[in-house]
Order: structure tokens, then C-alpha cells, then sequence
């Protein structure tokens, strides 16, 4: 598993080099100072875990990787926007993002919001641009990630955050904010890797489903990690959620509860996976791997 998740993650890190290197070539003005920072929080050694489901999909699907080139490229941009922001004064203020100073601190905060800015515009017009995507396919590609990162997705999910620091709210509550903050994006890495398949409307619904339940995962190991993990493995501060109090799963059921529910998550996703008609041994090992990370 782990040599197939490298070779997704050196063919999203090229590739994303490749389209900032484009973009820089035709800054405007002195702006040279502003890609370097674009390229910094971009290309810093994330997980690269929503552009792997994408390929792993779209490989199982017998679709060629260089048609979801630019969705992988796309989400992974959405996601590093996701981080700046996530870390700016006014948001999280973090000084720490996979092991680097975040952006706002390399640089300063008004760079990094400009940063998540380009990396969100970006991610669409990569999608636009892309030739070899048919434009009824680059549709549907733009149409799923601009739901999953806006206001009914990512961002709403985000605003449920900010809301539920210091309270204490309902499972449901909880299972809402997290399937919004962090399973939307997973869910449409998956459906951005199957869009070209002749079988997209018969499947989606299993990977919407496969999704939720992976996201979910994901969080709930996520929030698990904030209290067992360390800040040098972590490449984040650990403890953030605490000092942050925000609505956890181990705050809400317990640490021992938290990981019983991770873990039943994770066999659900699994049966989900074995239900669809996608021969996959990575994304089964991969659904393994999000409960067992320990960063």
C-alpha cells in the first residue's frame, strides 16, 4: 500500500509543481515573492490522501490517470487552502502545519490569505482548463467540488466548528459538522475519480456513501490523535482541539468510545467498498490506513 500511495503522492506533487511553475511564468509585476509562498503551503509534504482516492478510483474504474490529473491537482488545492485559513490568528492560530511554520508566520497574514485565495481559484481553473477533460465531464467536476468546499460542504461544516467551541452538543450535531468540515472533500475526491466512468450515476451513490463513512473515520481518528498523539509526528500542534475546546469525539464519548466508533466506521466502509463494483486492494488497505495513521 504504502509504495502505491507514494507514487499517487509524486504524481500530485509534480503535477501541482508543474501548474504553479505555469502560473508563475506569467506573473504580474513583482509577485515572484507571492508563488513562493503559494509553492510553500502547497507543496509541504501533506499526506496527499484526497488525491489518492481520486486515482485510486479512477485506476479502478480503467480510466487513464492523466484525465484526473487535474482533478487530484484541484482537490488538493481546495485542501491546502482549507490549512491556511484554518491557521490564520483569527481562525485556529496555529504556528505549526506539517512540520513547517505556517504560512502566515513564514511570511505574514495578509500573504496567507491571499495564499488560500489563489489556491481556491486555482483549483477551478485548472478543472476549466484542462483538455483532457470533456466539457460535460469538467462540468460535473467543478459543480462537485465547488458544493463540497463551499457553504454546504467544507466551509459550512467550518462555521459549525467555530459554533460549537466551548459547548456541548449532540452526536448528531457533531456527526453533522464532520461529515460537512471534512467528509464532503473525501466524498468528491471519490466521485472526481469515477465522473468519467460510463458506470458515474449507477456507483455514485455507494461512493457517496463510502465517502461519509471514510470521513467520518478520518475526524474521529483526527480528534483521537489531538490527545494521543505528539506534535513532532503530528506536524501540528497537539493538544489544539483542547486548548481550542472544541466539540470532539473523545469529549463527547469518551476516548475508549471514540475509538470503538472509529473502528466500527472503518468495517462499514469496507462493506460498503465490497458492495460496489471497484476492484480496489489499495483503497481497501487505504480505508485501513486512515484508522491507523498517526498523523
Amino acid at each position: 500500500m504504502q509504495t502505491q500511495l507514494l507514487t499517487f503522492q509524486n504524481r500530485v506533487n509534480q503535477t501541482l509543481k508543474q501548474y504553479i511553475a505555469h502560473y508563475c511564468e506569467q506573473q504580474l509585476g513583482e509577485t515572484q515573492h507571492f508563488f513562493e509562498a503559494v509553492e510553500y503551503a502547497t507543496l509541504n509534504q501533506g499526506k496527499r490522501l484526497r488525491p489518492a482516492l481520486t486515482y485510486a478510483v479512477a485506476k479502478a474504474l480503467n480510466t487513464p490517470l492523466e484525465q484526473v490529473d487535474s482533478c487530484a491537482c484541484a482537490i488538493e488545492l481546495i485542501h491546502s487552502y482549507s490549512l491556511v485559513h484554518d491557521d490564520l490568528p483569527a481562525m485556529d492560530n496555529d504556528d505549526l502545519r506539517r512540520g513547517q511554520p505556517t504560512c502566515h508566520i513564514q511570511y505574514n497574514e495578509a500573504t496567507a490569505i491571499l495564499v488560500g485565495d489563489a489556491q481556491q481559484t486555482m483549483a477551478f481553473q485548472i478543472l476549466s482548463d484542462d483538455s483532457h477533460l470533456q466539457p460535460i465531464h469538467a462540468l460535473e467536476m467543478i459543480s462537485l467540488l465547488s458544493k463540497a468546499s463551499g457553504p454546504l460542504g467544507m466551509i459550512g461544516g467550518q462555521v459549525l466548528d467555530i459554533a460549537s467551541e466551548g459547548k456541548v452538543i449532540t452526536a448528531d450535531q457533531l456527526k453533522q459538522l464532520h461529515n460537512h468540515k471534512t467528509g464532503a472533500l473525501i466524498q468528491c475526491a471519490l466521485l472526481l475519480g469515477a465522473v468519467q466512468s460510463t458506470n458515474y450515476a449507477e456507483i455514485k451513490p455507494g461512493l457517496v456513501k463510502l465517502g461519509e463513512l471514510i470521513g467520518l473515520a478520518f475526524q474521529v481518528q483526527d480528534d483521537i490523535l489531538d490527545i494521543e498523539g505528539n506534535t513532532k509526528t503530528l506536524g501540528k500542534p497537539q493538544g489544539s482541539d483542547l486548548a481550542l475546546d472544541k466539540s470532539t469525539y473523545p469529549k463527547l464519548l469518551g476516548l475508549a468510545n471514540a475509538k470503538t466508533y472509529r473502528d466500527q466506521l472503518i468495517s462499514e466502509a469496507q462493506k460498503v467498498l465490497q458492495e460496489l463494483p471497484i476492484n480496489s486492494l489499495f483503497l481497501n488497505q487505504l480505508i485501513h490506513f486512515i484508522a491507523e495513521r498517526k498523523h
